[in-house]
């Protein structure tokens, strides 16, 4: 808002002409339908014409009385607020419209304003309360838009012992209706058509004056005027106007309606003393009858037009007021896609009751043109709320999906109420969200807890397993080792075997590919069970603390490896299990042993072949 101080003498030709180019806030209570003194009709023809109306006297004396008891009241307000208050003129400039105000007072703060009216006890009384009528309180509201001040020191009184006042400040809403209210009448004085002003009420006229009926009778009609007055009627009778547009029609027909009630109250007193004075007067009566006949017919259609054609026009009248905000509510909506605000359902009795009471077609107009202005006001409030909203939903166009409603949302809710709902939505919705994901952040961490709790369980059971079966082949070792150590030697073996390249030593010719054993000493078999130097490696087992070296698997024979290095002996699956010693794999058919076993297995042997030998030397010596 661009606000503007001007320098001028209030009442003088620069300040008339500052008020010819602005819309004034004295002038806002007639433009809102409100003032006393006052219609929009005539504040319009005035801003379209240039011409205001004369001042008269009386008004002019009441103008300088309340001049007078401003200059005395603004030192008292001035003492009660501890500041000092000038009279100033400010503009503002508002949607292309010139608004403007002309305070009796202004603090060099600019945060209050000061207005004074004289003394009125009905006044007083709503000041007292802190309720003023609209006739005021809109032109309070232009004041403080065109200042920018917060608060109106209000005030009514005489100058000297009578005063009231009151603190005004702005109400919400009402700026905004103010600014709708003179942007309709922007457009309205756009679009004037100019239509006279009618200063007097409509009377009525009557028909001319029929003349004198004068008959003569002395027992017969010996002179009269009758047929000459026959004539004379009815062509007045027939010159009447029906066709009732104006309210001095309207007028000039309920005024015919009476003069034809006189003429027929007239004409039948002619005939009854006519009557009186002679007793055959036929033709007398059939001529009085037929211009009494004729009267009465036009008076009972003149009665009848004239309160059909009233509401007639008052109802086209109305019909009108309503189209015209039909229209208007066209217009917006051509750009409101689907926010498109609808008619109110009781457009039609509102404007209507705008009339009741109401007889002249003027006084109908004017109402009904200030009605059609206040519903286009409001039609344009509606649209410029349903904007600003829509604007607002728009800042919010990554969570549309929560504005489901938003059609009912932008045309009920206040911009500010709906921005706080908007954020409410939002807030809740993160909420969610966040408590969603944080659910959905748990359960991950759980399950990813529960796999690596089961990889460290399969960790030290694969640990253990080593472990035992670590153990279980040193064990046998040993056990094999110290079989070998109680076992005699054969006497005809002439050195110790030291490899597995045949069964009786010194039978070099056995030696052939045999499986690894680490009891062999050739060079194969010492590589394949060299010992290496333990490796330090992490095991990726949480929370143990420990280093370990992967176990090498233990080297296997088949079952024919075994066969081919006794040979020429041979033994079976079955005979090495009756020895103690089982398979611990299969290949498809063949048996899988411990290579380490093999020591094991060849001592067993010649445990059983030493044990046959002594058996045998036994027999023979028998």
């Amino acid at each position: 808002m661009n606000r503007t101080t001007h320098n001028l003498a209030q009442g003088g030709d620069a300040w008339h002409q500052h008020r010819q180019s602005h819309f004034n806030a004295s002038d806002a209570p007639a433009m809102m339908g409100a003032s006393r003194h006052r219609s929009r009709a005539d504040l319009l023809r005035e801003k379209a014409t240039g011409i205001s109306p004369e001042v008269a006297e009386a008004t002019q004396r009441l103008f300088d009385a309340g001049h007078a008891a401003e200059a005395a009241i603004r030192p008292v307000i001035e003492l009660a607020i501890s500041d000092e208050l000038y009279a100033v003129t400010m503009s503002v400039y508002i949607d292309g419209l010139r608004l403007s105000a002309s305070l009796d007072g202004l603090n060099f703060d600019g945060d209050t304003v000061l207005e004074v009216k004289l003394w009125n006890e009905e006044l007083a009384e709503q000041v007292r309360a802190g309720e003023l009528d609209p006739h005021y309180y809109w032109q309070l509201e232009q004041q403080l838009l065109c200042s920018g001040a917060t608060r109106v020191i209000f005030a009514t009184g005489d100058g000297a012992e009578k005063l009231a006042t009151m603190e005004y400040r702005a109400v919400p809403g009402r700026a905004d209706a103010l600014i709708a209210g003179w942007r309709q009448f922007a457009a309205d004085l756009a679009a004037y058509s100019h239509v006279e002003k009618q200063e007097r009420q409509a009377t009525g006229r009557t028909p001319e004056t029929l003349p004198a009926l004068r008959i003569e009778a002395r027992g017969m009609v010996t002179s009269s005027n009758l047929a000459e007055y026959k004539a004379h009627a009815l062509a007045v009778l027939g010159n009447i106007n029906r066709d009732l547009q104006t309210d001095d029609d309207f007028a000039d027909a309920e005024a015919t309606v009476k003069w034809c009630k006189g003429v027929e109250d007239r004409l039948e007193a002619t005939k009854s003393s006519v009557l009186g004075q002679m007793a055959d007067v036929d033709a007398v009566c059939r001529t009085l009858d037929d211009v009494a006949a004729e009267t009465r017919r036009i008076r009972l259609e003149l009665d009848k037009l004239v309160k059909a054609e009233k509401d007639n026009r008052k109802a086209e009248i109305v019909r009108d007021g309503v189209v015209a905000v039909q229209k208007h509510y066209a217009e917006i909506n051509t750009t409101m896609g689907e926010h498109a605000i609808s008619l109110p359902p009781s457009l039609n009795f509102e404007i209507a009751n705008t009339i009741k009471g109401l007889k002249t077609l003027s006084s109908i107009r004017e109402k009904i043109s200030t009605a059609v202005a206040n519903a286009k006001i409001d039609a344009s409030e509606r649209a410029e709320r349903v904007r600003k909203n829509v604007a607002t939903l728009a800042e919010f166009s990554e969570h549309a999906h929560l504005f489901a409603d938003r059609v009912q949302l932008c045309a009920t809710k206040a911009p500010d109420d709906l921005r706080n709902l908007a954020s409410m939505r939002v807030a809740e919705h993160k909420r969610r969200e966040e408590e969603r994901e944080q659910a959905r952040q748990k359960q991950e961490s759980d399950r990813l807890e529960q796999q690596r709790e089961q990889i460290r369980q399969e960790e030290l059971a694969r640990i253990e397993r080593e472990r035992s079966e670590a153990a279980r082949i040193a064990q046998q070792q040993s056990e094999a080792a110290q079989v070998a150590a109680v076992t005699p030697e054969p006497a005809s073996v002439a050195q110790p075997l030291t490899d597995i390249h045949g069964v009786v030593a010194g039978n070099p010719g056995i030696a052939r590919e045999h499986p690894p054993s680490p009891h062999c000493m050739c060079v194969e078999c010492r590589k394949a069970f060299e010992p290496t130097p333990t490796g330090i490696a992490e095991s990726g087992i949480k929370g143990h603390g420990f280093r370990y070296t992967p176990v090498r698997q233990a080297p296997r024979i088949k079952l024919g490896d075994i066969n081919a290095a006794i040979a020429p002996l041979s033994i079976t699956a079955d005979g090495l299990a009756r020895l103690g010693f089982n398979p611990v794999a299969t290949d498809k058919a063949a048996k899988l042993y411990e290579a380490a076993t093999f020591e094991q297995i060849r001592a067993a042997l010649l445990k059983v072949l030493t044990g046959a030998r002594a058996e045998a030397t036994t027999a023979a010596a028998a």
